[in-house]
């Protein structure tokens, strides 16, 4: 298995390998050393986040939204495009090609378990079903924490330090 995180000392994008017995993981970046919690990780699933206190993981397939949003604004635009030279057929042809795609890629790409607090996301999991599907009450509650504290999910502030960043950290 092998975890993809932010890293707290330096916000450099880490993708590490995760073995079960690790104490520690190591930034490739910065050095830095991320202690591992007794009992996060066991030989076959996650129990917790290595990177963050949370407990809270859900599972998502694991393909960037941003492409999949890309693919059906593109068979969008493209039958917007057909439609207006009025060729009905080519117009459906290009929304059901666009339905295939995703059909297709939802069936063959796999999932991760990802962290609601500071995203870290999880690959190579087997018993990801002891977690949930993604529940948008528990990511509002992680996002409005981290607009309170001034940060953005994912950053030191939001995974574990409210103090870090704010010159203030008794008041205002």
């Amino acid at each position: 298995m092998n975890v993809t995180f932010s890293c707290p000392a330096c916000d450099a994008s880490v993708a590490v390998g995760l073995d079960p017995q690790a104490s520690e993981i190591v930034c490739p970046a910065c050095a830095g050393r991320l202690a591992v919690p007794a009992g996060a990780v066991t030989a076959d699933q996650i129990r917790r986040c290595v990177v963050c206190p949370s407990t809270e993981l859900f599972i998502r397939k694991d393909f960037p939204q941003r492409l999949g949003v890309a693919i059906v604004v593109l068979g969008f635009a493209a039958s917007c495009v057909s439609w207006g030279y009025y060729h009905v057929y080519l117009t459906f042809g290009i929304l059901f090609a666009t339905a295939l795609i995703d059909v297709v890629l939802y069936t063959v790409v796999g999932e991760s378990l990802t962290c609601y607090r500071c995203h870290a996301q999880y690959r190579g999991v087997e018993h990801m079903q002891d977690h949930g599907a993604f529940e948008l009450e528990t990511h509002e509650r992680y996002r409005q924490q981290a607009a309170r504290l001034g940060s953005s999910p994912g950053s030191p502030q939001a995974a574990g330090n409210p103090h870090a960043g704010n010159p203030h950290p008794g008041g205002r």
